[in-house]
């Protein structure tokens, strides 16, 4: 059974989306009927459920433990053999250049991601993202995945187990960097429990919603390191990044914090319990994708922080700034280094008396 498109058995007429007050007040109807109506619940149940429902074998926890360790060995190859030397080609500034692999690394593999995400929600019979109810269409415990999906979940489980890794040993910690920690450890668990309890037509939906704001998170924080390279400030790449900013603050708000809540939250807190009665963990993967829904918030509250300094034109410095750097620069009285790069690009320069671009105290000569 591969749940790909709604058969005869299913419901023909596609439900539309709830505003945000029905989807609260449908939500929490049917979460605290389903509570009520679970008196046996408790670890027993959760131990004899997890037995009868995840399906998942050792072979492929052991692709998965392998295909993570390729990903960290996949950029660092990356790192030393195109995107180091690229950065030295391009004359980036040296705090340009330490963090610009990172940011390039994470756009490959995203708009890679994205982009699979996609053809599978847009160019095949899948019809998830029309109609989230038929997500749960047809479910069965232990149903086969179709490979198409499989493939999917590989690479962004594996990914997921690599950037956990990569946060704590490979990145610059920065001040939200536990924050993301969190963020990578729950989004492991929802793509592995998603897997082994067959809920991978939600979880692909779940990833396309997602993946879209970090092309355009790290495609803007490589046009701001870009600008200044050379010893120049180019003109193009400011405007490119500007543009990254206001395309990542809209579409950060209309993916998760409007079709996410309104299409995901909605199909798993009310239209599970409609096709399948007694789902498993049914509480479980909804407070996973809660909790998934409060860190968008959370950083979403970062994305306002900066429109409203531009609205005031004061000076952007994106508020995660490097913890490293918080001692050291403000015992010197220099500004904090942004980190955002989703900021509108003009953090650290200023202009001269001359009216020419100065960063760091540098006159830089504009070009284009």
């Amino acid at each position: 059974m591969s749940g790909q498109s709604v058969d005869a058995a299913a419901p023909a007429e596609v439900e539309p989306m709830p505003a945000y007050l029905d989807l609260m007040s449908r939500a929490s109807t049917v979460m605290l009927g389903a509570w009520r109506d679970c008196g046996s619940c408790g670890l027993e149940l959760s131990k004899r459920t997890l037995l009868d429902n995840a399906y998942i074998t050792w072979t492929e926890i052991a692709l998965f433990l392998f295909s993570a360790f390729l990903w960290t060995q996949v950029r660092r190859g990356l790192t030393e053999s195109l995107f180091q030397p690229l950065a030295q080609w391009c004359r980036l500034l040296p705090k340009d250049a330490a963090k610009m692999p990172e940011s390039a690394w994470k756009l490959v593999f995203y708009t890679m991601s994205w982009s699979y995400s996609t053809y599978l929600l847009f160019f095949t019979s899948y019809s998830f993202f029309h109609d989230p109810p038929s997500v749960f269409y047809n479910w069965q415990s232990g149903m086969s995945v179709p490979a198409d999906i499989a493939i999917a979940y590989l690479i962004q489980g594996s990914f997921y187990g690599h950037s956990i890794y990569a946060t704590v040993y490979m990145d610059a910690w920065r001040k939200d960097s536990a924050v993301m920690v969190v963020h990578h450890i729950i989004t492991l668990a929802l793509i592995s429990f998603s897997y082994a309890f067959r809920y991978h037509n939600v979880g692909i939906l779940v990833l396309f919603l997602h993946d879209i704001n970090d092309i355009q998170l790290e495609f803007t924080k490589l046009n701001i390191y870009m600008k200044s390279r050379g010893g120049g400030y180019h003109l193009l790449n400011d405007v490119l990044s500007n543009m990254g900013s206001v395309s990542f603050s809209i579409t950060w708000f209309w993916f998760r914090l409007y079709w996410f809540p309104l299409k995901v939250l909605y199909a798993t807190c009310v239209s599970s319990l409609q096709s399948v009665p007694n789902i498993p963990f049914y509480f479980f993967f909804n407070t996973l994708l809660l909790a998934l829904l409060l860190m968008n918030i959370y950083w979403f509250l970062f994305i306002v922080v900066f429109v409203v300094k531009v609205l005031k034109m004061k000076e952007v410095n994106d508020v995660r700034e490097y913890e490293d750097e918080d001692g050291s620069k403000a015992a010197s009285g220099l500004h904090r280094e942004p980190r955002a790069e989703n900021s509108d690009g003009d953090a650290g320069h200023h202009i001269s008396a001359q009216g020419k671009p100065v960063q760091n105290g540098v006159t830089k000569e504009k070009r284009l």
